[in-house]
């Protein structure tokens, strides 16, 4: 389909350029006597432009690009083979330092504000080198109670990952290496928010000088779907040797996507062999002799990172106590079942009666089981604690003997090895 386009209308600037046809000096000189009836130059031909032209004259001033269809994208849709159009060039953005760590984002957000609705057209989903948030978090290692608190203050500027344009981000902490689920924290969810403010104190429990020295904190960003998968957004890694004991540690990190190396994954692997092999776990323990009524108090308070017995990743465990020589029924105790957990508090405790030259002869066996219905209950990991024990269980006896009337904790490893004498396991 085509249109005649109008002769433009005589310019009365002066610029207009004169008509290309210039009077000869003879008509020149008979002007005067010629007659009012001369022949008036021809009026120029109509110019003819498509639709697409027409349309996209007043609309997109420069060169008129084709407009894909829809069969381009779908070569089924052709009566003819044809080849699909070339995939559209994605700008790549060069990362930049973030207070002190690498990152593909910017130092402040108002060069970020600036391209945002370009960049959302242009960049995929996918692409790595998007600008993803930043992350704001404060550590503190207490060596006194073997605990490292985690407070999550804030992120700024988190990807949109919702079609409102929008998240619903939470944060969920791990210690690398080791087991996922056994040493998974995670803050609330918040909605609708690409800046969210949790200030909320997560706390791992049973943290040794020594695990310090080789864990790895790492603190994932997701967001959370409902109706599907969540969606991970990005991730920053502390190593906790560099955090001093009692220091509280501010940190304010830029977003990563950090590629999972599987010569990296079987690294952290291997360093963590040896300690998989022999820990299956920790347990929080209390010992106090009160000499008034002449027993031995055994407090079971929480466990840590205990292994994963069941198959959907976590534990129904509970903790039984016997002390040796066997005494009967009044030698054996055990705890309520903590459902699906791997990190129980229990807070029980229990009372044996027994004279302090009688205890000093004793052994105390404390094991941790998974709790299976209808089937035999499956053995986590214990601990023997008493005059033949080595180490800190044989420490932990010793200033109970010692301290009577003082309630002594200690945290210990659970082993395969530590299991009970009347139940072993097969």
């Amino acid at each position: 389909m085509s249109l005649s386009k109008p002769p433009p209308p005589p310019s009365t600037s002066h610029l207009a350029i004169p008509p290309a046809s210039t009077p000869s000096p003879s008509s020149s000189a008979t002007s005067p006597s010629s007659t009012p009836h001369s022949a008036a130059p021809p009026p120029p031909s109509p110019v003819k432009i498509s639709m697409q032209e027409h349309f996209a004259i007043n609309v997109c001033p420069g060169p008129i690009l084709p407009i894909p269809q829809i069969s381009d994208f779908f070569p089924r849709f052709h009566d003819y083979p044809c080849t699909p159009p070339p995939p559209r060039e994605k700008k790549i953005l060069k990362e930049e330092t973030f207070n002190g760590e690498t990152g593909g984002g910017f130092k402040d957000g108002e060069r970020r504000g600036e391209n945002d609705g370009d960049r959302e057209e242009v960049i995929d989903s996918d692409d790595d080198d998007t600008y993803l948030g930043t992350l704001e978090f404060s550590l503190l290692f207490d060596q006194e109670n073997n605990c490292l608190h985690c407070t999550i203050h804030k992120a700024k500027g988190l990807k949109a990952m919702d079609s409102n344009g929008l998240a619903d981000p939470y944060v969920k902490l791990h210690l690398l290496p080791g087991a996922s689920k056994a040493n998974k924290l995670r803050t609330k969810t918040l909605k609708n928010t690409l800046n969210p403010v949790w200030n909320e104190t997560l706390v791992y429990h049973g943290i040794t000088g020594a695990d310090m020295t080789t864990k790895t904190l790492r603190l994932c960003v997701c967001d959370m779907d409902r109706l599907g998968r969540n969606e991970f957004i990005g991730e920053v890694r502390v190593a906790l040797k560099k955090l001093k004991e009692g220091e509280n540690k501010r940190y304010n990190m830029g977003l990563e996507r950090i590629a999972q190396n599987k010569e990296t994954n079987n690294q952290l692997v291997e360093q963590g062999a040896v300690v998989a092999e022999e820990e299956r776990g920790r347990i929080l323990v209390s010992l106090c002799y009160n000499t008034e009524k002449g027993c031995l108090l055994v407090g079971i308070i929480r466990c840590a990172h205990l292994a994963a017995m069941d198959s959907n990743g976590y534990s129904d465990p509970f903790v039984k106590i016997i002390l040796q020589p066997d005494m009967g029924k009044k030698s054996k105790y055990k705890t309520t079942v903590k459902k699906k957990t791997l990190n129980p508090e229990f807070n029980e405790e229990f009372s044996y009666e027994v004279t302090l030259d009688q205890l000093a002869k004793k052994t105390l066996e404390i094991s941790v089981w998974d709790y299976d219905l209808g089937m035999s209950n499956d053995f986590i990991g214990g601990v023997e604690l008493g005059i033949n024990a080595s180490g800190q269980r044989l420490k932990h006896w010793f200033e109970c003997l010692k301290n009577k009337g003082k309630k002594v904790e200690y945290w210990h490893t659970l082993t395969q090895q530590g299991a009970p004498s009347s139940d072993k396991p097969d």
